[in-house]
């Protein structure tokens, strides 16, 4: 057979449902390769499209999300999805042809040295050299990719290598499991943590990752210790359970709303540093930190871990649970009150344009607990990091480790692809949804069904946030807008706009229920912002 047969017999071989991209010159033989496939298609609209949905996809899934690409320009619109995926740990394997090895020596027609470009941003970057590596290569970046900590590999694969015959077959597939931590650590941080006065624990996105929120919910309320989450770390903790605090990362406040300023050791669980940086919650440099993770501690002034307990965090909080002294003080529950506080105060506000809070608690209301929202990125992103409440792990996908503007969209196609039975909602502003608007075409043809919820400011709004926060005035941070209803219905799609705050909740909840895609036009409020920095504090959130 073709080496491009192999390579898509080694992607089936991985389980590969869903292959996201474009097709190119230079991936002509994959392409012919793949009628031949069980794997389906999906042809995007940008190649950043196409990596934004294997990024959703893989971290919905914990499956490496694929996507495809060409070479030279076509690879290049691959690299803002594909360091996205990399930084908030999604798993997933970018691929893109290349010319003949004959040609890539020298100054060369699109030709780009794709492997040093992907380097930087991927765990793993490799060039296809010959077709009996082909195995390889492909079981190697799967196992990179769906490896703690998760993230993205890249593989090049030249024209003339596609072409050639080979003999070989795809590698057995096994999947790495993560060791168990060492009896020493469990028992030196139980000991840490029965004589603490006032505990607090840390969850990040990789409790998610290693399918550990179950037993982070019975650690916490068997040992009575509150539970602060990052924003990509949403539905860790239902928000109901009494040991949940909300999450954290917005405001400056956070560190003593949410009880870090009191708390004598922080048990930081799955934490990944991009979430929420340690100097903006540990400023003092002075509390006792314990790292539970799959992996070692990242080396920082602000973090420096006592006691590390590196291996399964599921078999971690376990071990742990069943040795620790029960704490038997009241948790601070100053963050998550003043949330519930602000939550209800506006759930029956109708002045127009619509308040953040009222948006969200519509959404939210509209929303079943297990459907999902793909949050893009900007003022609504934080608005949604804090008050959308979450009772599931991923059911609200927040990118805050490289934070991409334009992820929502495509995002959205792949989650309703994972999950076909759950509604699915982008939550965008009108500038992350401009970037990638295309792929509404995507999810027409698709016969996709998903509720794109568009926040219409007419503005850069978090941009305009912090300039008026700092400045006291903005910079060119506003723009135009196109009609979105006509927008949305020139795609065939439906487009509502909503004139009055009243007409918000019966617009979702319609879309909710459409076998097609509808564009929701809600005017937003951002005067909301300023009165939370004057509240809560500077905003602290990097994005």
């Amino acid at each position: 057979m073709k080496a491009a047969t192999l390579f898509v017999k080694a992607l089936e071989n991985e389980g590969v449902d869903f292959l996201f991209g474009i097709p190119g010159e230079e991936n002509l033989d994959i392409m012919d390769a793949l009628l031949d496939s069980p794997i389906q298609f999906i042809t995007a609209r940008h190649e950043q499209g196409a990596a934004f949905m294997a990024d959703v996809y893989g971290r919905l899934t914990g499956r490496a999300g694929v996507c495809i690409a060409t070479l030279g320009p076509g690879a290049t619109n691959l690299i803002t999805g594909v360091a996205d995926a990399n930084m908030d740990h999604a798993p997933v394997v970018a691929i893109a042809g290349q010319a003949s090895t004959r040609r890539l020596h020298k100054e060369s027609h699109q030709v780009l040295d794709l492997e040093a470009m992907f380097l930087p941003i991927t765990k793993y970057s490799t060039r296809i050299v010959s077709p009996e590596v082909i195995p390889e290569i492909i079981r190697k970046a799967f196992k990179v990719a769906q490896t703690e900590k998760s993230g993205a590999c890249f593989i090049e694969f030249p024209e003339n290598i596609a072409e050639m015959e080979t003999h070989d077959l795809p590698l057995r597939v096994k999947h790495a499991t993560p060791p168990e931590p060492a009896a020493e650590q469990i028992e030196r941080a139980a000991e840490i943590i029965s004589n603490a006065k006032n505990p607090i624990i840390l969850a990040g996105n990789g409790v998610i990752r290693s399918g550990a929120a179950e037993a982070l919910a019975v650690f916490a309320e068997k040992l009575n210790i509150p539970v602060a989450n990052t924003f990509m770390a949403k539905g860790v903790i239902p928000f109901r359970h009494p040991m949940s605090l909300g999450s954290v990362g917005l405001q400056s406040n956070d560190y003593v709303n949410t009880g870090f300023a009191s708390a004598d050791v922080i048990i930081c669980v799955g934490y990944d540093m991009v979430e929420y940086h340690p100097y903006l919650w540990h400023p003092t440099r002075d509390r006792t930190l314990i790292h539970i993770d799959t992996t070692h501690a990242e080396v920082d002034a602000y973090y420096s871990v006592v006691v590390a307990a590196v291996g399964n965090i599921k078999h971690s909080l376990n071990r742990l649970a069943a040795i620790t002294t029960p704490h038997t003080g009241k948790a601070m529950r100053t963050l998550r009150n003043s949330l519930i506080k602000e939550m209800n105060l506006h759930c029956e506000d109708n002045e127009f344009p619509v308040k953040p809070q009222k948006i969200i608690w519509d959404l939210r209301t509209a929303m079943a607990l297990k459907d999902i929202v793909i949050c893009d990125v900007g003022a609504h992103k934080m608005w949604m990091s804090r008050m959308f409440r979450c009772e599931y792990p991923n059911t609200c996908i927040i990118s805050n480790g490289f934070a991409s503007m334009g992820i929502a969209v495509p995002g959205a196609i792949a989650a309703k692809l994972a999950y076909p039975h759950r509604q699915v909602v982008a939550v965008t502003g009108d500038a992350g949804f401009m970037m990638n608007s295309q792929e509404i075409e995507t999810a027409m043809r698709l016969n996709v069904a998903i509720v794109i919820l568009i926040w219409n400011d007419a503005s850069y709004g978090l941009i305009e946030w912090k300039q008026q926060n700092q400045f006291g005035r903005t910079s060119h941070v506003q723009f135009t807008n196109p009609d979105f209803v006509k927008y949305a219905q020139s795609f065939g799609a439906v487009g509502v706009r909503i004139e009055q705050t009243a007409d918000l909740m019966p617009a979702l909840k319609a879309a909710l229920q459409r076998e097609t895609v509808t564009v929701i036009d809600c005017p937003v409020d951002y005067r909301e912002n300023l009165k939370l920095t004057e509240q809560l504090g500077q905003l602290t959130n990097p994005s």
